[in-house]
């Protein structure tokens, strides 16, 4: 399997990496990564040359600086130049502008909202976002948002059949964690937005995508490959 041999590759370079796990959730598969407010974590998109557009890029980047990726996962939707759907802030450098409008697809179905990281971590819906002016050193807009202070999206269904791989954020009530989670099989937005409130008791989620998910977790021996992404979130750690 590529994603196995490119793992065992990159894997031997990170000094460290997120808290990562497999579990379960009403009889669904589940890969979940947690960091702390303390740990280095970041969201990168391009470089001297364009788009990173994947892991592996990101993490020879970081190499020229004695730095590796520990974890990290696609961090919401792109045109099909890469580019950012919606707010996107790296090194506190606003790169593309919030979408506060709705619209079609997934991003459109609103509330959707921001995951930012500055202090602490944060999941904030859209349009609170651009009122309060909240700073943060990184950040993401996608969407829809999966859970909203303990609720969830008005308008996921239960029965859906609309089932996809699909990954998100989740933050904790004070902020001190965010947790990345990837379904290792498909779900519908209503259970996985559950496994979010229900699984993981965390009142903020955030969906990043659905179908293309990806993640890097090379203490579990996973590095997903596929066609290049846009946005990418990450620890970043001492080279070994």
């Amino acid at each position: 399997m590529k994603w196995l041999a490119l793992a065992l590759l990159l894997a031997p370079e990170a000094a460290e990496a997120a808290d990562c796990r497999d579990t379960s959730f009403e009889g669904a598969s589940y890969t979940v990564c947690e960091v702390g407010a303390d740990e280095d974590l970041r969201l990168f998109h391009s470089g001297p040359d364009g788009a990173y557009g994947s892991f592996r890029n990101v993490d020879l980047a970081l190499a020229a600086e004695g730095k590796a990726l520990g974890f990290a996962m696609n961090a919401g939707m792109y045109h099909r130049d890469l580019s950012p759907v919606g707010l996107y802030v790296e090194d506190g450098v606003e790169r593309s502008a919030i979408v506060t409008s709705d619209g079609p697809g997934n991003f459109g179905l609103l509330p959707n909202g921001v995951f930012c990281i500055g202090e602490t971590f944060r999941v904030i819906e859209s349009r609170a976002f651009k009122k309060a002016k909240t700073a943060c050193r990184h950040a993401t807009q996608s969407g829809p948002m999966l859970v909203i202070k303990g609720k969830l999206h008005p308008k996921l269904l239960p029965g859906s059949d609309s089932r996809y791989v699909r990954n998100g954020v989740g933050v904790s009530e004070d902020g001190s964690r965010a947790v990345f989670v990837i379904s290792n099989e498909a779900v519908n937005f209503h259970a996985f937005a559950r496994f979010f409130r229900d699984g993981l008791g965390l009142p903020d989620a955030l969906y990043f995508d659905g179908n293309i998910s990806r993640l890097y977790a090379p203490s579990l021996g996973r590095h997903d490959g596929g066609f290049p992404m846009g946005p990418i979130v990450g620890t970043v750690v001492a080279k070994g």
